[in-house]
């Protein structure tokens, strides 16, 4: 596998989001490693400890629950450049909420803790990671308001927003999983959507 091309969107990013010098970069290199996952690989298990936190390069992850029932429900898609993880679990060592897959196959950075140990004493990159968990937590609280009080309709207008490039990726009933409704009533808004669309001068 040549990891150049994945290894290089990771280096990419970091600069461009925190100013990451290559140098720097390249200290780094014994705390990462380059996965390859097959579709379907379960990354965490829920109740196990998360050790690793994720940066997509390609590909398609998610994280979801599993109801007594054993309905899934998920709570978040990472496609390229964006992270997953269960950060409660990874930095106080506790039992996952959640399972982490691969919705395709992907390759990902998996980071250490000792990535983020070392990392912190990068400049630029403590800054960035207090960001980029502001936003996570920002991310949520929105999510959470929409499953409480919006329309199925509010909720995937969102969910297209969130994720622009995601709806041909991804199976009906994932995005209904989501959006925390059944795949009939996502076909309906969808039905509704587009005729109203059409029915636009």
């Amino acid at each position: 596998m040549n990891e150049e091309p994945f290894i290089d969107s990771f280096r990419l990013y970091l600069s461009e989001k925190a100013g990451i010098a290559r140098s720097a970069f390249d200290g780094l290199k014994d705390t990462y490693v380059l996965k390859k996952i097959r579709k379907g690989t379960v990354l965490l298990e829920q109740s196990r400890v998360c050790s690793e936190v994720y940066f997509v390069a390609e590909g398609l992850l998610r994280a979801y629950t599993l109801d007594p029932s054993g309905k899934e429900h998920i709570i978040q898609f990472a496609p390229e450049n964006w992270w997953l993880s269960d950060r409660n679990s990874f930095i106080y060592n506790e039992p996952s909420l959640f399972y982490m897959d691969a919705v395709e196959d992907s390759h990902v950075i998996a980071l250490s803790r000792d990535f983020f140990d070392r990392a912190s004493a990068v400049p630029g990159f403590s800054e960035f990671n207090v960001r980029a968990l502001h936003k996570a937590v920002m991310l949520l609280q929105q999510r959470v308001n929409l499953l409480i009080g919006a329309s199925a309709e509010e909720r995937y207008l969102d969910f297209i927003r969130r994720y622009p490039n995601l709806t041909l990726r991804v199976p009906q009933w994932m995005i209904a999983s989501y959006l925390g409704i059944t795949p009939e009533s996502l076909s309906r808004v969808r039905k509704e959507l587009a005729v109203r669309n059409f029915k636009k001068p």
